[in-house]
């Protein structure tokens, strides 16, 4: 017997976020000579049921079924400040006491962390709702970098996309890597993504913290990244010693002068890569960092993946 897979559907679901699942554990592969799932939607509440695209869907089985899957996915959850349905949230609670695997797609991770099962977990959620989860709930460990995140018998993801990649980690551990493989290539996907979403946020170059001679030293930092800039040189440009320079600039921007340097240096190196054609050491030699060598071991750190994939995925004819 193929094993359960139940989605939560609920008024105002998301459709890509419900279709995914549907997509990875619906369909039968069998002709491909895989083995695989059993897929229920089970409606939150009684139907019809309205979507995020503007027309209704009425779910065959409800929450009696759902919380008796083998599996359960959350789709992604509209208003991340309004609480889930209470019987959604016992649902979840008795699933998990029986031992059901639960993940959550997107904002779906801020139903798994109402019913309680992300506290004192690792998570992940949208890069856009990360900061809320963790504010809402501070015993979560949110990372806002990764695509997923396996806790074992909890699950979350990352926004919209990086729900087909938990999707496929999920039957990758069910059925092994070849079967997985099948999966993507059937849905004309890769198996699995290098780096992960911090490879996709749209971070901002510029400066507008309204501090005087502090914001004046970061543009004009920003303005010459090129240079091999320290500490003493910023403090100097501000008329302040290093030591004060370094207290006033971590009260204002929550970092050290050096990691906002080396950040804001990765962020130039993003720009020019997906809009030039420039070789890695010329950019380098561009951001500040000196060398590719540099340049690759920050990036990495911070983006989550090379250099060179950064510029494969994101690269924009010139």
């Amino acid at each position: 017997m193929d094993p359960t897979v139940g989605v939560a559907a609920f008024d105002g679901v998301a459709i890509f976020e419900l279709a995914v699942p549907c997509e990875v554990f619906g369909i039968d592969r069998s002709d491909m000579g895989v083995p695989g799932y059993d897929l229920r939607v089970c409606g939150v509440q009684a139907g019809p049921l309205s979507t995020g695209g503007g027309f209704s869907i009425q779910p065959r089985y409800g929450l009696r079924t759902l919380e008796r899957c083998d599996t359960i996915v959350v789709p992604a959850w509209a208003g991340v400040d309004t609480p889930p349905p209470q019987q959604l949230v016992r649902a979840l609670q008795r699933a998990h006491d029986r031992g059901a695997r639960i993940a959550s797609l997107c904002s779906g991770a801020f139903v798994l962390a109402a019913a309680g099962l992300l506290d004192g977990k690792r998570a992940t959620t949208h890069w856009m709702h990360a900061a809320r989860l963790a504010e809402l709930y501070p015993t979560i460990d949110v990372d806002p970098g990764v695509l997923y995140v396996d806790e074992g018998s909890v699950l979350t993801s990352a926004g919209t996309a990086a729900g087909i990649d938990l999707c496929l980690h999920m039957v990758r551990s069910d059925y092994g890597a070849e079967v997985a493989n099948v999966y993507a290539r059937r849905m004309v996907v890769p198996p699995h993504r290098d780096g992960g979403q911090a490879q996709f946020v749209d971070t901002p170059i510029g400066v507008a913290s309204d501090n005087g001679a502090l914001d004046a030293t970061m543009d004009w930092a920003l303005q010459n990244i090129e240079e091999p800039l320290s500490v003493d040189d910023l403090a100097k440009h501000a008329s302040m010693s290093p030591r004060t320079f370094a207290r006033r600039f971590r009260a204002v921007t929550g970092t050290t002068p050096l990691q906002w340097m080396v950040s804001q240096r990765v962020i130039a190196a993003r720009r020019l890569l997906e809009s030039t054609e420039l070789p890695i050491d010329i950019i380098a030699d561009r951001t500040g960092f000196g060398s590719a060598p540099t340049m690759r071991l920050h990036f990495a750190r911070i983006v989550g993946t090379s250099p060179q994939s950064y510029r494969q995925t994101f690269r924009r004819g010139a």
